[in-house]
């Protein structure tokens, strides 16, 4: 009887070949984890012995293998007939007693052990003696809140049926399994209570990216089901490893509210499950609190340490006890698996057509094709190779039809939904969660779809025309000149942390407070006395769980930095402060309460001067707020300080001042500030300048402007305005040669460098620390660098005589 099955406290990750990999899984856990706190339910799994002693003692073994011998293995024209055949034949027939009475012992133990009636979660885990480390995750069925030993043992035949799911047959005769070499395993655990608390994911890396230095946790109300099979959309936060590791006080350095529009929970009239509308009070709310996700993403790390690799986590919270499960864990198959890391491929769309819908993206591809509205797998022969599916979610059964797809496009569903996860897997370009794809979106429309323009993918009408490029960054010489990368969208840091940067020599904080804030901190300071009813109920809208409206400026702003600093972290990141014009900061919701209408704004209100103004310096606190909580309570203290258009030197010693004020001393706690130097009486008087900033950046744009006397934004004047101009080029050269003198850094943010070699030899002549670059031209900047270092030696070489 033992034989047919195997208590958790008897199983380990070396079993795979008797219980599966999920029970094998669970029972390391269990025996190794929970003494470093790591909570597992207890529970046990039949055997791959059981599997082939039901098969053998009721006489379907033989019938079983010579339907599946029947199959059309090239067209699949019979799948669905003998797929149904195989499960009728096991659904028809009844489990040995001595395997039902195994099954039973398995029961009364948990019973006593949880002392009364339990409820319990019924797993498949399919296994090969011969193919240990084959993956069959997702092919079998599993079945909650079944109660009772003939409940159990009715579920138990349901999972060996399921063993012959159409979409489990077609994935093995896919990857080359033999049927007949395949068992399965039946995982009997504890159910937790998640129906009346929640449910999740976590990844031990960013899933698109493959960022290993953060943990991801979702979570959505209720069973874990809907999370997997893309359901919902759920919540989702990023832990910083190094942080949680420092044990500061907010490791989580970003949270993204999703709508959780599902909750499912047990039926009440007995076994099974339904799923009901979230309450919207409840879907306007965060699943977890920040206790609870802290704890989560350390255990993920404690189970990540154990296997010494990137994991996929399933966790449940219990209702009654508010207690945090691990109800399993397996290897993350799809990015840590990924070779060519040192390979990138950049995808530019080159023009941009009618907007139909959006969602999140996956990865930074771009693809184009027919949109195949499908409802259902039932449909699967009206989706073409090329064609872009459309649909409203997916799960485990739409896997044979993915592989055709040249792009995904769901209703429903996050970044660990089952279309997230095989998307990433095929390397298909996917949208998901755009809510109404399949009500804007015409079947057999030709669309373009754009996952290369950060977090938000984008739906185009029509085909539209995109540049993909890929670069060997291992064929890169590392230049002495520090290649950096401006960067402005928290969106997009992660992929761009693998690019062959020394760190971010220029983050603007615009984009951010644009698109992720959208109001202007003025009006959330004072949001009591705005006069606009209609702003006020927007600005309500958006800032619903943040009673102090300030608090919402400062977090929204604070994780945006947070997941620039932390995809580059230890490496500097260097942090402008705010430098909108007043008729941006205008533009802002509730703006025009607070902005004057200038002429000139380019040469108006605007950096170093808003700080100290009355106008604007609690608004500027704000920032500093921000900035403060980055470096300080999630401990990413490779940020620097850099202030713009900074006019004065009286100037400088008044933002010195004032971010002293709110905390940021200059060389307390290692912080340093930067001045953009991008105005003549920042190079006129350099020495001076240095004696308030760590390091200066050269704002090429700005002080092209300045130098020449042309509005860089004026298209009549165009051809006047040239960095390359001789007088431009020697402000450079005397604020290098003043920040050599006073062993201040010196950098340059622009994208002359990488158009024009001439100007990258001219700047590492001059002796420059480092140099910034757009993403999109980083590689040719590091070229230019590389090409100006060596013609540079050569010149040293004949000049000394040598």
């Amino acid at each position: 009887m033992k034989n047919y099955i195997r208590h958790f406290n008897e199983i380990n990750i070396n079993d795979v070949p008797i219980v599966g990999g999920k029970n094998a899984s669970l029972g390391e856990m269990f025996q190794n984890l929970t003494s470093k706190g790591v909570q597992v339910p207890d529970g046990f799994a039949t055997t791959s012995e059981a599997y082939w002693h039901f098969l053998q003692e009721v006489h379907i073994q033989d019938e079983i293998f010579s339907q599946l011998a029947k199959l059309d293995t090239k067209a699949f024209s019979n799948l669905k007939e003998i797929g149904a055949s195989v499960r009728k034949a096991i659904l028809d027939t009844e489990l040995p007693d001595d395997l039902k009475d195994a099954i039973g012992e398995g029961y009364d133990a948990l019973s006593k052990k949880y002392k009364g009636d339990i409820s319990l979660a019924v797993r498949s885990s399919a296994t090969a003696e011969d193919l240990p480390n084959a993956s069959f995750a997702g092919q079998q069925e599993s079945y909650l809140n079944v109660k009772g030993k003939e409940g159990l043992i009715d579920a138990c035949k349901k999972c060996y049926a399921s063993l012959f799911t159409d979409r489990a047959i077609k994935y093995r005769q896919d990857n080359g399994f033999d049927h007949t070499k395949v068992a399965l395993s039946i995982g009997i655990q504890r159910m937790v209570r998640s129906d009346l608390a929640a449910s999740g994911v976590n990844f031990t890396l960013d899933p698109d990216t493959g960022f290993d230095q953060v943990v991801m946790v979702s979570s959505i109300y209720g069973l874990g089901e809907n999370i997997v099979k893309g359901t919902v959309n759920p919540d989702d936060y990023f832990v910083f490893k190094p942080s949680l590791e420092k044990g500061v006080s907010q490791p989580i350095i970003s949270r993204n509210l999703g709508s959780k529009e599902k909750t499912m929970v047990y039926d009440t009239s007995g076994s099974g499950t339904v799923n009901l509308e979230t309450p919207l009070g409840k879907q306007e709310q965060f699943v977890l609190t920040d206790a609870e996700v802290i704890q989560l993403a350390q255990w993920s790390l404690i189970i990540e340490e154990h296997y010494k690799r990137p994991m996929d986590i399933e966790w449940a919270k219990d209702g009654k006890t508010n207690e945090l499960f691990i109800v399993q864990a397996r290897p993350e198959t799809v990015q840590s698996a990924k070779k060519d890391k040192l390979k990138i491929s950049t995808y530019t769309l080159l023009d941009k057509g009618k907007e139909i819908t959006r969602g999140m993206a996956l990865g930074n591809k771009i693809s184009a094709g027919k949109a195949r509205i499908l409802h259902s797998p039932e449909e699967s022969d009206k989706l073409q190779h090329g064609e872009i599916l459309v649909t409203e979610r997916t799960n485990p059964d739409w896997d044979p039809i993915l592989k055709k797809a040249a792009g995904i496009i769901t209703d429903q569903g996050g970044r660990t939904s089952h279309a997230a996860i095989v998307a990433r897997e095929v390397g298909a370009a996917a949208i998901i969660g755009t809510n109404n794809a399949t009500k804007r979106i015409k079947d057999g429309q030709e669309i373009t779809i754009s996952c290369a323009e950060g977090d938000t993918g984008i739906v185009y009408d029509g085909r539209l025309k995109w540049d993909e490029k890929v670069v060997d960054i291992s064929a890169l010489d590392k230049p002495h000149t520090q290649p950096m990368l401006i960067l402005a969208d928290p969106d997009q840091a992660f992929k761009y942390s693998f690019y062959p940067a020394e760190g971010v020599g220029l983050m603007r904080l615009e984009f951010v407070i644009n698109n992720s804030i959208q109001i202007h901190p003025m009006a959330l300071k004072h949001f009591d006395r705005l006069k606009d009813t209609a702003v006020k109920e927007k600005i309500q809208q958006l800032t619903h769980h943040y009673p102090n409206k300030s608090d919402y400026f400062v977090h929204k702003l604070a994780e945006g930095i947070a997941m620039i600093a932390a995809a580059f972290y230890p490496k500097d990141v260097i942090v402008r402060t705010s430098d909108f014009k007043s008729n941006e900061y205008a533009n802002l919701i509730g703006g025009t309460e607070f902005e004057p209408k200038e002429s000139n704004p380019m040469l108006g209100f605007r950096g170093a001067s808003r700080y100290y103004s009355p106008k604007y310096q609690e608004a500027f606190e704000l920032e500093c707020k921000a900035l403060k909580m980055v470096r300080e309570d999630m401990g990413l203290d490779n940020v620097k300080i850099m202030i713009p258009f900074c006019r004065t030197l009286k100037e400088a010693a008044k933002v010195v001042e004032v971010l002293e004020e709110n905390g940021l001393k200059r060389g307390e706690k290692g912080l340093q500030l930067y001045m953009m130097t991008e105005i003549p009486n920042n190079i006129i008087l350099a020495e001076q300048f240095a004696e308030f900033f760590d390091g200066f950046s050269i704002g090429s744009n700005d002080l092209t402007q300045l130098t020449l006397g042309v509005d860089r934004d004026s298209e009549l004047l165009s051809d006047i305005f040239d960095i390359n101009d001789p007088g431009v080029k020697q402000m450079i050269a005397m604020v290098i040669r003043s920040a050599h003198m006073t062993h201040t850094k010196i950098g340059l943010c622009g994208q002359a460098p990488s158009d024009y070699p001439e100007f990258a030899q001219f700047l590492v002549e001059k002796g420059i620390n480092s140099i910034s670059f757009n993403p999109d031209a980083l590689i040719s900047g590091i070229r230019n660098i590389n090409k100006a270092e060596k013609n540079e030696i050569h010149f040293g070489m004949a000049e000394s005589g040598n």
